[in-house]
């Protein structure tokens, strides 16, 4: 991050960024995406190839459905598989009126 103004967070307007394209591409290749924006609205975002590619392969990444992940999670053992045993616990009575103190 050598060059003042250039770094981590930097919001560029659409013309700043065509007027300083060398310095907003630079600050990208030091992994610091850069955010462009457009009538004050953020509109796109300079990175590293290296950054975009990370990003790509998460997205391509396929995923099994919700359903096939909360059947793949394993089950618990029974305490006659050598797991644990659970204990059963007695509830007490609480009085819940509003006279009680």
């Amino acid at each position: 991050m050598g060059r003042a103004g250039v770094g981590r967070g930097r919001n560029w307007s659409l013309q700043d960024a065509k007027n300083k394209l060398s310095e907003v591409v630079d600050a990208a290749l030091e992994g610091h995406p850069q955010v462009v924006t457009r009538r004050g609205v953020k509109t796109a975002v300079v990175l590293s190839y290296e950054a975009y590619a990370r990003v790509a392969a998460i997205v391509a990444t396929p995923r099994p459905p919700f359903e096939a992940f909360l059947r793949s999670v394993p089950k618990a053992p029974t305490a006659a598989e050598g797991g644990f045993e659970r204990t059963s616990l007695a509830l007490r009575d609480v009085d819940l009126s509003s006279n009680s103190k």
